[in-house]
């Protein structure tokens, strides 16, 4: 699947200013004489199938994901067709928004912000889009652009080289890279199953912790609250905000086009699901305990909801910053991963949590030196699972890696992939499957990559 690809018989000099060589026989034409621009606006409604550019895969958004949009909103959007590639052309210097350029297969309207190219001459649709992918993944369409939010248009990349293999070869690079992706994206797939029923064993020990105690001869008593269920007899009835202070009124959101112009980015800037970004300055300095405020994973639980900050950090706006007026802010912190939201979250397309239902969670209280126990335990029995869980991330991590480092040398022409595309199957068709190259659904929940969206445009 790539270690032991051989590369191409001859080289020449090429073009492209970020490839020194490029195969002898491929041909190089500047972008404007095999891709051309399309925009056909949605006059008159012609169609409401909305799709959405999540993470390189475009997918048709579902109604009740639309987020308020009328359909009058609709009218502005562009049109798109099965085979066109788009690419989102703002923030061209945020690291975090790779994946930028998608495959179409189907029919519908995305936003007029984005660029709709089409493949012209000797270049096909399903190659077109791979360039394309190779050059955003090699960073390479970072420099172009022009504004304060570095918003690409065609005109600045038109006369920029594209490698042109022959139509036989651009087919035999299709097919292995689908090929090659399958298998990465299945190896992943299972990498997160296994890291979701770790977090899963893991969450039980917490809980069963958190809930009961470790003294198991302890008397256990009804609290009367269906959500706390028994107690130990000594535990006292709370409830959140009589436990921990809030500060959300300190946070301040950043847009990505302010944190993109920062330049020394020492300090981490959290959001819902944790770090997404690092900053020039901080506004917390500490300790605190951050939970999430909006998004999709307060009810699917893919990530951790409840982060402990420590040191120098900036927060936005979708996380609640708490903390505690007594006791552990380890120990709360478990708590807090523990808890079942689903009675206090409103909204049903985006997910929320205020400050004021969060406060009113009622929990049962240890005694602080009992918090200090149960904390302590936790580590004991979860260390293992903590290690197994990390060192599988570490792996997901390092297939994403070969995965691009694979597509870009083999759209690149570094690699010679024609024998090994002979060898494959021929039931691999490559304008229905294409559009599964980076497919994010098998690593992650669709809810999830719109809060990562969201998130980035925060």
């Amino acid at each position: 699947m790539g270690l032991h690809l051989k590369p191409y018989p001859e080289y020449r000099g090429s073009k492209v200013p970020w490839l020194a060589t490029a195969p002898e026989h491929w041909g190089e034409l500047p972008m404007f004489a095999v891709y051309t621009p399309r925009q056909v606006k949605n006059v008159g409604l012609r169609e409401m199938t909305v799709l959405s550019l999540s993470y390189g895969n475009i997918v048709v958004k579902p109604a009740d994901k639309l987020h308020g949009l009328v359909p009058e909103s609709f009218e502005g959007y562009q049109l798109i067709e099965p085979g066109d590639i788009i690419v989102r052309t703002t923030d061209l210097q945020n690291d975090r928004t790779s994946l930028r350029v998608g495959f179409s297969k189907h029919k519908g309207i995305i936003t007029s912000a984005y660029l709709c190219l089409r493949t012209r001459g000797d270049m096909s649709p399903a190659y077109g889009y791979l360039l394309l992918n190779a050059y955003d993944l090699l960073k390479m369409l970072y420099g172009f652009g022009s504004g304060l939010r570095q918003s690409l248009e065609f005109d600045h990349i038109k006369r920029v080289p594209a490698l042109i293999p022959p139509p036989t070869e651009q087919a035999a690079i299709t097919k292995y890279v689908e090929h090659a992706d399958r298998q990465i994206r299945h190896a992943i797939a299972t990498k997160r199953k296994l890291i979701s029923v770790l977090n899963e064993q893991r969450r039980n020990v917490i809980r069963l912790a958190v809930r009961r105690g470790i003294d198991h001869s302890a008397l256990l008593v009804d609290s009367g609250i269906a959500s706390v269920g028994k107690v130990p007899s000594h535990w006292r009835l709370s409830r959140l905000k009589n436990e921990l202070s809030c500060l959300n009124s300190h946070r301040v959101p950043l847009s990505a086009t302010e944190r993109g112009k920062m330049q020394r980015r020492t300090y981490d800037y959290y959001g819902a699901s944790g770090a997404i970004d690092k900053v020039d300055d901080y506004l917390f300095d500490g300790d605190l305990l951050l939970i999430a405020e909006d998004g999709a994973n307060l009810v699917l639980r893919n990530l951790p909801l409840a982060i402990i900050a420590r040191g120098r950090f900036w927060v936005n706006n979708h996380a609640h910053i708490l903390k505690p007026k007594r006791g552990t802010l380890e120990y709360f912190a478990h708590v807090l991963e523990s808890l079942d939201y689903t009675a206090w979250i409103s909204g049903a397309a985006q997910p929320k949590l205020t400050k004021d239902r969060l406060l009113s969670v009622p929990i049962a209280v240890p005694p602080v030196e009992e918090q200090v126990a149960i904390v302590d335990e936790i580590g004991r029995r979860t260390g293992h699972l903590e290690a197994a869980i990390e060192r599988a991330s570490r792996e997901v991590s390092l297939l994403r890696e070969f995965r691009a480092r694979l597509v870009a040398d083999v759209v690149t022409g570094k690699v010679d992939v024609r024998a090994a595309a002979a060898q494959l199957s021929e039931d691999i068709a490559a304008s229905e499957t294409l559009s599964g190259v980076f497919k994010p659904e098998e690593e992650l929940e669709g809810e999830e990559l719109e809060d990562a969206a969201r998130e980035i445009e925060a």
